[in-house]
């Protein structure tokens, strides 16, 4: 029953409801085992076998791709975590309240009686009982303490950063790696008193050893002695925690910049020192207050803990901050201004982007033009989104077929480096016939895309469709770089589910004509499922019987899952972020995919987060993915980045160095959009290094913003190839223009190298002051209201055409400026986008014509060669213009003059429309109508 006490007080009211425990009999206890054995199995069915399916099966997958190490570091690591966690809650918990129970006073209403308690329960069953009350909670902390492996796993593998923090000295990897794990381990020890605290006192109170009466509580003395042991513990961890939070003002949000204010350095942090003290000394107190009367003394300690925390706390920073920073804040602030920028850049990795001048003249000439010819010549006329409604209608060949985006690269073919516009054409089951989509259909016959589509950025058909160097099924090219020997897609964006290859069905390869070709799956890629306890794990995995009872099914048959292409790389290494976009690289042969993965982080000390809280990025990883073996390579290209390094130390068998690439892929890295969108967003205020012009924002930028229909959106970076002005070559880069942040007027523009040599390179082009250059907002509205334009724009919308603007596109060419707008044209009954004008302005000048040579041309008074020449879209003649008056046409006499005329008329046309004069052009094509009406009258 416990242990005696050494003195025992009879519960109040004498005898007066006294209980004894009824004991079950036999039968009762049959019953109640098999009811718990019942409900264990309906757990473990219900619960437990859903998860040990769902590890079983990915065990499984990560054998196939070749990465079992990384499964298995990650699940004994969670294991391990999660247990020394969940094993130290019960161990704390469930060994105080056994204390109390143990140490809990008897009362016996004479011999062999039944002890009476407020809760009646015979010690048999109350040793059951504690574990079985601690257990869930201990549960908790077990799948808190699991999920916390990567913070462990950082800590125990961390790497300095080199940079020591400016208010206590620390490397950056303190804050990063070790400060984390710092806090969830007090976390862990925090909840575990707290919870063991209440639970022990609740034992106490139901044994008796605490009672209340008369409003007055009373407590056994060894009652006192185990509670402030526990108070003391938890009052020395709320010591720690003031402790820790002295390092967290590095992230304070209280001051004009992110970081550690002077309020916080000169005001909060001494409070928490103070109060991190006071927490340490009252703990000790409440340790000695067991050899004296009542709490007194752990209470008093207390007490100024939370009055420290009230008053010192919040007033006196509130004090410092209105009356000491605000009326001096730039004298106070500076320093603390100076460490934010500091930290920012070096956490954004802006510290390396070089910067240079830029004239931004007007002095280009022909020649100038002829000698960037490569530029001009690669200058995109199609815009990602219209080029893939236009890919959709013209290359998709058969409805399950789709094409989800189109993606910008450049390929050496023809002898020269172009810039071009790629997609592959994926498998969309939803695009079958619905009385096609059974379940054999979808997961073993329809089970790949099939090649890409490869266009010239600024090539254009007769139609105003783009000129296509790869397309059709199969794969047609004329140049061997783009020839495409295994076209077959099984990974990618749109490959959502999972399929059975090698089956007895054969899979559908590709349209040929009126008939189709099939194929068996010869890749190295799926699990074997030969096995019935694999198929009939999958089976409950995807929720399907079908697989299991599917007689289509081989000792050589595999499932193939994880196929979306971030999917399958985010199973592997989730702790990096990846890009929102894939793209797919044709080389050697075959298709790939290129996955860019950065490492981030929250923690970096003073460092300005951005969006979801990261104040640390690196694109240190480019993931490889072979659309038809499902082959993942994780190659790190910035080596020097230490989180990289730990990861490498936590999965030494993941990670190889990006010296191994094949040159064929290395070829066409590109430097990440997302990166590059999030690097500039920060740059825009962070490129001024002073902290007197950085408080007063003298100098703000901003990304330009552009109409975009009836809204507006901000201007997307795009690729070009150019000639930076001092270099030798021209090479594949993103480039972003900045405006003032108070006007819409070009202050400068970044750049972001890809190729080989120079990947990486960033620069930053500053105009003059004193300059004013018009900015993408401001040229797209002098296009708007351009007369020729807009004349133009209003005819063909009153034909029932819809006319769509496409990027607005600013070229740097030598010292100048020039901005290109693509325009296209949807007819009333047709789907498909086609190229019909482009708009050009340069010094002041606007042109709208059929091609980018031909408005160059106008411009510049030149006659360009080697730019790639297209024949001229066949333009829909406007009507007679109102208030024209019709051209005079002079009768000819025979069928050879009125064509002659007709011909004269055209040309005179043409070259009014090329100049502009769109009076002119309307009298012109007046007078051809006449000239052809007579024609088809057959009458002089």
């Amino acid at each position: 029953m416990g242990l005696e006490p050494e003195a025992a007080t009879p519960p109040p009211g004498g005898d007066e409801g006294k209980v004894r425990p009824i004991r079950p009999g036999g039968g009762d206890r049959r019953r109640l085992r098999t009811g718990i054995i019942v409900a264990a199995i309906l757990f473990f069915l219900f619960f437990l076998l859903p998860s040990v399916i769902y590890v079983y099966t990915e065990w499984l997958w990560f054998v196939e791709v070749g990465y079992s190490s990384v499964f298995l570091k990650i699940l004994r690591t969670r294991v391990a975590v999660g247990l020394a966690a969940g094993l130290f809650f019960f161990a704390v918990a469930y060994g105080n309240m056994l204390i109390a129970r143990r140490m809990a006073p008897r009362y016996q209403f004479g011999p062999g009686a039944e002890v009476i308690e407020r809760m009646p329960i015979p010690d048999r069953v109350v040793r059951w009982l504690i574990p079985a009350l601690v257990l869930l909670p201990s549960l908790i902390a077990l799948a808190a303490g699991a999920a916390g492996w990567e913070t462990f796993l950082k800590f125990t593998n961390r790497t300095d950063f080199g940079v020591a923090d400016p208010i206590f000295g620390y490397d950056v990897g303190f804050y990063v790696f070790t400060l984390p794990f710092l806090r969830m381990l007090h976390s862990l020890v925090w909840w575990t008193l707290i919870f063991t605290l209440l639970a022990t006192a609740a034992m106490h109170f139901f044994d008796y050893a605490i009672n209340i009466s008369g409003g007055k509580l009373t407590l056994a003395p060894h009652v006192k002695g185990h509670l402030s042991v526990l108070l003391g513990l938890i009052l020395f961890m709320l010591g720690i925690s003031y402790w820790l939070k002295g390092y967290l003002l590095l992230y304070s949000a209280r001051g004009v910049v992110f970081g550690a204010s002077y309020t916080d350095l000169h005001a909060q942090l001494p409070v928490y020192r103070f109060l991190a003290a006071s927490a340490v000394v009252a703990a000790v107190l409440a340790l000695v207050n067991i050899h004296f009367r009542g709490w007194k003394l752990p209470l008093v300690a207390v007490s100024i803990i939370i009055l420290t925390a009230i008053f010192a706390g919040q007033v006196y920073p509130f004090l410092v901050q209105q009356y000491r920073v605000s009326p001096n804040e730039l004298a106070t602030e500076g320093p603390f201004i100076q460490h934010n920028i500091d930290f920012t850049r070096r956490g954004f990795d802006l510290e390396p982007i070089e910067t240079r001048p830029f004239a931004a003249d007007d002095t280009l000439t022909g020649q100038d033009i002829q000698n960037n010819i490569n530029t001009v010549g690669n200058v995109r006329l199609w815009d990602p989104r219209t080029l893939s409604e236009t890919y959709r209608q013209i290359q998709t060949i058969r409805p399950y077929y789709t094409f989800l985006d189109v993606d910008v690269d450049r390929y050496t073919f023809d002898g020269r480096l172009r810039q071009v516009m790629l997609s592959v054409r994926e498998m969309s089951i939803e695009g079958l016939d619905p009385r096609a989509r059974t379940w054999q259909n979808e997961h073993m016959v329809y089970t790949h895309g099939y090649g890409a589509v490869i266009g010239p950025v600024a090539q254009v058909t007769n139609e105003g469709l783009p000129e296509l160097v790869a397309k059709n099924i199969p794969p047609q090219t004329d140049f061997a770089e783009l020839e495409i020997e295994q076209p077959a897609i099984y990974f990618g964006e749109f490959a959502d589910d999972y399929v059975v290859v090698r089956t007895e069905i054969e899979e559908f390869d590709f349209p040929q004509g009126e008939e189709n070709v099939y194929t068996t799956y010869e890749g190295d890629a799926g699990i074997n499922i030969s096995s019935y306890l694999r198929r009939l794990a999958f089976s409950s995995r995807f929720g399907s019987i079908k697989l299991l009872l599917s007689d289509a099914v081989t000792a050589e048959s595999r499932i193939i899952i994880h196929r979306q292409i971030k999917e399958r790389t985010e199973n592997i290494a989730h702790f990096l972020t990846l890009d929102n976009d894939p793209y797919p690289v044709v080389a050697d042969g075959r298709i790939f995919w290129i996955q860019d993965a950065y490492t981030t982080s929250g923690d970096f000390p003073y460092s300005q987060p951005a969006r979801d809280g990261i104040n640390y990025i690196r694109n240190s990883v480019k993931i490889v993915v072979d659309a038809y073996n499902g082959d993942v390579t994780l190659y790190v290209v910035d080596e020097e980045d230490p989180l990289i390094q730990t990861y490498g130390k936590m999965f030494p068998d993941l990670l190889i160095p990006g010296d191994d690439m094949p040159e064929s892929l290395r070829a066409h890295l590109r430097y990440p959009e997302d990166l590059f969108r999030l690097q500039a967003d920060i740059f825009a205020t962070y490129h001024m290094t002073d902290a007197r012009v950085f408080y007063n924002k003298e100098d703000q930028w901003k990304i330009p913003r552009l109409q975009d229909g009836a809204a507006t959106s901000t201007m997307d970076p795009y690729f070009v190839i150019m000639n930076l002005p001092g270099d030798e070559r021209e090479e594949f880069m993103m480039i972003l223009p900045f405006t003032p942040g108070d006007r819409e007027n070009i202050i400068a523009w970044l750049v972001a190298k890809s190729d080989p040599g120079s990947y990486g390179e960033r620069i930053i082009f500053k105009f003059p002051k004193e300059k004013l250059v018009f900015g993408p907002s401001q040229i797209q509205a002098r296009f708007n209201q351009d007369a020729a334009i807009s004349q133009q724009i209003t005819l063909w919308s009153q034909a029932g055409s819809q006319v769509i603007f496409g990027n607005l596109l600013v070229i740097p060419v030598e010292e100048s400026m020039l901005y290109v707008q693509p325009l296209y044209l949807r007819a009333a009954r047709s789907q498909i986008p086609e190229f019909r004008r482009v708009l050009v302005s340069y010094a002041g000048q606007i042109v709208m014509e059929t091609d980018l040579a031909t408005a160059l041309e106008r411009i510049f008074d030149v006659e360009l060669t080697g730019i790639e020449e297209r024949p001229a879209v066949e333009a829909e003649p406007p009507p007679a213009l109102p208030g024209v008056p019709e051209a005079p046409v002079e009768i000819p006499t025979g069928a050879p003059e009125l064509a002659a005329a007709a011909l004269e008329r055209y040309e005179r046309a043409v070259d009014a429309q090329r100049r502009g004069d769109w009076a002119a052009y309307g009298s012109e094509i007046q007078a051809l109508e006449n000239i052809l009406r007579q024609m088809q009258a057959g009458t002089p």
